[in-house]
């Protein structure tokens, strides 16, 4: 597991050290894969989010920096099997990623099988063989009984991170969303914000209130803001 970062500071180093920058989009293709890496080098960031199709692309991309390259896993909304989930982490790994971010099988967590939830978490987990393993939740879809549900089922089938939202639902991190994990793992796990950031502002406030990381695709702008510069258009 990877506890807790210490409190941000409020520098734009830090703020890069906390950023994932993420190229999601359907229509993304390996050229903008390329330059979202070329952009991720110069902004420092902590971690490059890829499809799974260009995990091997991004890994090479990336490769001699200290940023990581990520994959998503049962993207984005979490109905695939449990096998389906598995041949895709261990198959992200073997092509490069270092750490793999999955979609909870949102459906069965509000049915309450919560038993299937923690044994995929657990399944994918040692599948990603070491490699930490973040755990989206999708928070929009969940009361906050769920929400806490769903974070301490992450907690104890091995997650290293509590992720928020895919981007791709309704709404993404809240600050409510963000306390309310914190209060359920403690300091033993880590938190990534992701789905709606689009500002210096909504950055900052998430940090404050207990995350660690950022899922963004803004970078480029939100940064230029924390420095006090206007941003450049990419």
């Amino acid at each position: 597991m990877t506890p807790a970062l210490p409190s941000f500071r409020g520098d734009p180093a830090d703020l890069a050290a906390r950023i994932e920058h993420t190229i999601l989009r359907p229509e993304s293709t390996a050229e903008d894969v390329v330059a979202a890496a070329r952009q991720a080098r110069e902004w420092k960031v902590r971690a490059l989010v890829v499809k799974p199709c260009y995990v091997s692309a991004a890994a090479a991309l990336l490769r001699g920096t200290e940023i990581r390259p990520v994959t998503v896993i049962g993207f984005p909304h979490g109905g695939q099997t449990t096998d389906a989930k598995v041949h895709e982490a261990g198959d992200a790994v073997s092509h490069g990623a270092a750490e793999v971010d999955l979609v909870i099988n949102v459906g069965a967590l509000r049915e309450g099988n919560a038993d299937l939830v923690a044994r995929e978490i657990r399944a994918v987990a040692e599948a990603a063989a070491g490699h930490p393993l973040k755990v989206i939740i999708e928070t929009a879809y969940l009361t906050d009984a769920e929400k806490a549900l769903a974070a301490e089922l992450a907690a104890h089938a091995g997650a290293a991170y509590v992720k928020t939202s895919t981007g791709f639902a309704p709404s993404g991190a809240t600050v409510a969303d963000v306390a309310l994990i914190r209060r359920v793992v403690g300091r033993a796990l880590g938190i990534k914000a992701s789905g709606g950031i689009r500002t210096y502002a909504s950055a900052r406030v998430l940090l404050e209130a207990g995350a660690d990381l950022l899922g963004v695709s803004q970078t480029g702008a939100i940064l230029a803001e924390a420095a006090g510069e206007a941003p450049t258009p990419r």
